[in-house]
């Protein structure tokens, strides 16, 4: 298990990306989706992250280093739509930049909202993801909200939209609130640099 993490940097430009040589693990998902919650759980650190209950808190990338092994980045939500269209702009132009020009991602966590069928900007992430060949994983958060009867039909309506997907290798549904399947997300992290 990972427990050595902190917070070591805000960006708001891609000018003023960290510069290093460890791999980045970056996590993307709508604003309302519960990234930073599922940081401060999925690592025990209540703190960690700052969460709010208005959508769009994170509006910079987030850098956390991890067992000084590699960094997790925390990426603006998008589609949040009561901020001004400049401002979604702007988060989106930063969202794209970083990912379509850093040369440190080694991997990338797409976190959904297990209730709800992927959107049209879930999709087009997943699309810019595959054009960067950047490998991904698929993290289903929320499940804790639905009942173990409706738990398979929601991994097979991911896969519906995104194919690629297979529950127990690339896509994982998540608990923020009672850890579920906190175990298999840690055994993924490791595989990829196992294999790396």
């Amino acid at each position: 298990m990972y427990k050595n993490i902190k917070f070591v940097k805000s960006v708001y430009d891609v000018k003023n990306l960290l510069i290093g040589d460890l791999p980045e693990i970056i996590l993307c998902g709508r604003s309302n989706v519960g990234k930073s919650t599922f940081i401060n759980s999925l690592f025990n650190k209540k703190m960690l992250a700052k969460t709010s209950s208005t959508p769009g808190k994170t509006r910079s990338i987030n850098f956390y280093l991890v067992e000084n092994k590699f960094y997790l980045v925390d990426l603006p939500g998008y589609g949040y739509a009561k901020t001004s269209l400049k401002e979604r702009q702007n988060w989106g132009s930063l969202i794209s930049d970083y990912i379509l020009k850093s040369k440190a991602i080694f991997h990338a966590i797409h976190i959904l909202d297990s209730r709800h069928i992927p959107g049209e900007l879930d999709i087009r992430m997943n699309t810019l993801l595959k054009s960067t060949f950047h490998p991904y994983t698929f993290i289903l958060t929320k499940a804790d909200k639905l009942k173990s009867s409706e738990l398979t039909g929601v991994t097979n309506r991911l896969i519906q939209y995104f194919p690629e997907a297979i529950p127990g290798f690339n896509m994982f549904l998540y608990s923020a609130s009672s850890g579920s399947y906190r175990h298999a997300i840690f055994k993924r992290l490791q595989s990829l640099f196992s294999h790396s």
